[in-house]
């Protein structure tokens, strides 16, 4: 029953009992990590620039396929604007055509040059967007949906400091395949809202942190859970990469950088590079890093498996639906008059 009841056109495209997508986290979005979401009912994404070689995400793939007995899951693909970043899509997309992956999340540019192999490897390909423009864009190129990010978002919420709702509820008027929302998701009355909204589905992040599939360090996913909505801050702006992270010594190192007028990314980089972020994970000395987190994490109360995450979110957003529905909206000219 509780699948029915959350049914909407991106459940129905890909075949999950609920409307959620827990999408790519660098380092941290493994197979384990995304068969335990993919069994619990909604869809994962690895990411395979987590992964140091090409065999790597492979083993990664086959593993995922072995745990999901054969149930569709996904990758991310980040494009980057620089296009010597993207040297190893190629070998990704192979991969994804030799193991029949069923669903595909991109981010970043414009998946354009992509879509058609993709498509024609039967991939069902979700664009994530921080813009209106960018998503109408990635739609009119085939994409079969569109995620609008807003400025909640953690990781990168793109330049702009538009809320996410704000965003989707644009899309729906101008986009005609399914929109999903993303950043600052984190409960199950948020994903009610998005559906009310006419959203097709969520996309979450850092509300999943505290999974106990998430392999980073304990003492990390600890710290996580004690924190409230207001535990994130922003950095890169500067630089027209603005990054939404947790609020650490390292961000704040960065934003004193930059309000000092900084703006050599090799100055930066000992804070903000990628072995920084592994390193925090593998140690759990959360001062280090400049880690992606939104303020999602609020929601973020225990460490427990994926599974039971997203059962409560299911639970909670039937329940607000559920109450949503005995609402009685009064007459405001009788209600004065009374």
């Amino acid at each position: 029953m509780t699948g029915a009841r959350l049914q909407t056109r991106l459940t129905r495209a890909i075949g999950t009992r609920t409307p959620i997508l827990c999408g790519g986290l660098m380092w941290l979005a493994t197979a384990e990590y995304v068969a335990a979401c993919v069994n619990a009912g909604a869809m994962g994404y690895i990411t395979p620039r987590s992964y140091p070689d090409l065999a790597a995400f492979e083993d990664a793939l086959r593993r995922c396929r072995d745990m999901t007995e054969g149930r569709a899951f996904g990758v991310n693909l980040y494009i980057s604007a620089r296009p010597e970043q993207n040297d190893a899509l190629s070998d990704w997309i192979g991969l994804i055509e030799r193991h029949n992956v069923a669903c595909v999340e991109t981010a970043g540019y414009s998946p354009a040059a992509f879509l058609p192999r993709l498509k024609a490897a039967g991939c069902h390909v979700m664009h994530k967007a921080t813009t209106l423009r960018h998503a109408a864009g990635a739609a009119r190129a085939g994409a079969d949906a569109v995620t609008l990010i807003g400025a909640e978002c953690g990781g990168h919420p793109g330049m702009g400091d538009l809320p996410a709702m704000l965003l989707a509820a644009r899309a729906l008027d101008e986009i005609d395949v399914p929109v999903i929302v993303g950043g600052g998701i984190g409960s199950g009355r948020q994903i009610a809202a998005a559906l009310a909204l006419g959203a097709s589905g969520v996309l979450i992040g850092s509300r999943m942190l505290v999974a106990d599939e998430i392999w980073a360090h304990r003492a990390y996913k600890a710290h996580i859970a004690e924190l409230d909505e207001n535990a994130t801050t922003t950095v890169l702006k500067s630089l027209r990469n603005t990054y939404r992270c947790l609020a650490n010594e390292a961000a704040t190192a960065v934003q004193a950088l930059e309000a000092g007028g900084e703006r050599d990314y090799a100055v930066l980089r000992p804070y903000v590079g990628g072995a920084a972020q592994k390193t925090a994970y593998e140690t759990g000395d959360w001062t280090q890093g400049i880690l992606s987190l939104g303020p999602a994490a609020a929601f973020a109360d225990r460490l427990e498996p994926a599974g039971a995450i997203l059962k409560r979110l299911t639970q909670d957003a039937i329940a607000a639906l559920d109450a949503s529905q005995n609402v009685i909206i009064r007459d405001p000219v009788r209600s004065v008059a009374e």
